[in-house]
């Protein structure tokens, strides 16, 4: 059966969904202070990027950092030396991709289902509570989710075509994503589209669709755009020993055993997943159910007519089961499914807008009503720990505001269900969801509980170019790019195992032992420590050392061994 075929979306619709994105993803970005420890760790590296020139080798603190690819940090470094480091410019890129996620989803969308399921899809990809709240954290998992999201979705329009040049065009982008998305975040770039076509192939027989895939011209692409990096790195990284071996820590400890083993202490049930798609679908998760079971309606033997949901609904399923028998597991690895969901989601909303209400959607519309009054009614009553009272200090009305929107939303929605208006239901919901989340990002300057920038700024009065800054048994990643210099790190050593042990020469006396650190402390050289509160209280203070904590924030103190005056 030949598939139902609408017409792409025209370049002026697309520069408006675009527009609307960029503003929507952007406007709020750089409010918020780094959040130790990813946002200071990805900036960071790419500080060091602009600086040094060495867009091969990635460094973090000054040391080789091989844990994921490269791309993000290209991309940050020379925004970096064309704009400057600000948190603007540090989120700037991950906010581009959800731009692009979006893109991606409305031209598969409208092209599959038509205009009205494009528009939906696109509203409901950029409301969804995950994919929002990463478009707003620097993490390496909105590039790579967008990537592997653009890969499946050409591949899916590209079976579609007829033999020439925009299925060609399509095909190219396809093996384009996957070379792009492996140099997000290493092999899963090409391995999760790879499995996810083959099962849909087997799956609905449909390889006669997959003549001609362009396999020569396509992974030539692909290896053009994926391996020289590889090799380039490779080679200026090469050890004798192993351990210390690029080839070996990226490919058998960053890939390999990440997957197959608890190294890297990132362990969770099989389950741990589920409740995360479910949380992180809202305020969607009421439809999702109904969206799937729409899709697939005619089951098994009906799968040759609904292909193009059945392949959605195998990207689903493949990417949900492939991280959940990983045995490291981190919140935003479901990411890349959010895109597809958002699709079936978006056309299941634009069928009942159009055809009128039936009992899922009415069911899903009121549990929205009633989860938007219980969380409304709930905020004000709840104070969330470790936040230093940041939102009380400067946002007293935050929390009555997020009630009162909530509220007002389940008001609308109620009444629109009442009515029985599925496009103002679907609308109402939207439109809360977004005040919602305008109110929460506009109020991002309370939100700094992982944080030094307090430290930070103190750090910034002081310090001299020949003042040491040291952290004591941990490390700030995000203070680096406030102070702009790297920071020397004492008994701890972390995820920069590797890069210190990689050339010792050039750590040893950055990177020291506590017993070194409290013997240098006495040298006439103005040191500045970071440390936690309990360390300083139960082990330092009691050395009886010369020193004064001019700095807190949460539970890191900042200690100077002598004040200004006494160095005069």
């Amino acid at each position: 059966m030949q598939p139902v075929r609408h017409a792409a979306p025209k370049l002026k619709e697309l520069v408006l969904v675009a527009m609307a994105a960029a503003i929507w993803f952007c406007a709020f970005i750089g409010l918020r202070p780094l959040a130790d420890p990813d946002e200071g760790r990805y900036t960071e590296i790419s500080r060091e990027m602009a600086i040094s020139g060495d867009y091969v080798t990635p460094r973090l603190n000054g040391v080789k950092y091989f844990e994921k690819p490269p791309l993000v940090y290209w991309l940050s470094a020379l925004t970096f030396k064309a704009f400057g480091v600000n948190h603007f410019t540090a989120r700037l890129w991950i906010a581009v991709f959800a731009v692009l996620g979006c893109l991606l989803t409305y031209y598969a969308a409208y092209s599959i289902y038509g205009r009205a399921a494009g528009i939906w899809s696109v509203g409901v990809l950029a409301t969804t509570l995950i994919y929002y709240v990463l478009a707003q954290v620097i993490l390496l998992d909105m590039a790579v989710s967008v990537m592997i999201s653009g890969a499946l979705f050409s591949f899916l329009l590209g079976v579609r075509e007829p033999r020439g040049a925009k299925r060609r065009s399509l095909f190219m982008a396809h093996y384009a994503f996957m070379g792009l998305a492996t140099l997000c975040k290493g092999l899963i770039g090409f391995l999760i589209p790879g499995a996810v076509m083959f099962l849909w192939l087997l799956l609905l027989g449909r390889w006669r669709s997959l003549r001609p895939f362009y396999p020569v011209s396509g992974i030539a692409l692909f290896l053009v755009i994926a391996v020289p990096w590889h090799v380039l790195v490779g080679l200026a990284n090469h050890s004798a020993n192993h351990k210390l071996d690029f080839t070996w820590f990226y490919f058998v400890h960053e890939h390999f055993e990440r997957f197959t083993t608890t190294v890297h202490r990132r362990f969770e049930p099989w389950w741990f997943f589920l409740p995360i798609l479910v949380g992180g679908l809202l305020p969607w998760t009421v439809f999702a159910w109904q969206a799937v079971a729409r899709s697939l309606r005619g089951g098994w033997k009906g799968r040759k007519e609904q292909a193009e949901a059945w392949f959605l609904v195998i990207w689903i399923v493949f990417v949900m089961g492939f991280f959940s028998a990983s045995q490291s597991k981190l919140i935003p690895y479901i990411l890349p499914v959010i895109p597809a969901c958002a699709v079936l989601i978006g056309r299941y909303v634009a069928e009942r807008r159009r055809e009128g209400m039936e009992a899922g959607f009415s069911r899903g519309g009121w549990a929205f009503v009633v989860l938007a009054v219980g969380a409304g009614v709930a905020i004000p009553l709840i104070k969330v720990p470790g936040s230093h009272d940041g939102l009380t200090l400067h946002y007293p009305y935050g929390p009555g505001l997020a009630a009162a929107i909530l509220l007002a939303g389940a008001g609308f929605t109620g009444f629109a269900l009442l009515k029985r208006q599925a496009g103002r239901v679907a609308g109402g919901m939207m439109v809360t969801v977004a005040v919602l989340f305008v109110a929460i990002a506009s109020m991002g300057r309370a939100f700094d509980a992982g944080s030094s920038i307090a430290l930070s700024r103190i750090l910034q009065e002081r310090l001299k170019p020949e003042d040491r800054v040291v952290h004591v048994a941990l490390y700030a990643q995000d203070m680096p790019v406030y102070l702009n210099r790297q920071i020397d790190v004492a008994g701890y050593k972390g995820e920069l195992e590797f890069g210190i042990d990689a050339e010792p020469e050039k750590t040893a006396d950055r990177f020291i032992s506590r017993a070194r650190f409290i013997e240098e402390w006495k040298d006439a050289r103005t040191t500045y420590a970071v440390m936690r509160n309990w360390y300083y209280d139960k082990w330092f203070s009691q050395l009886g050392l010369n020193n004064e904590v001019i700095g807190k924030s949460g539970d890191l103190y900042l200690v100077v061994n002598r004040s200004p005056s006494s160095s005069l």
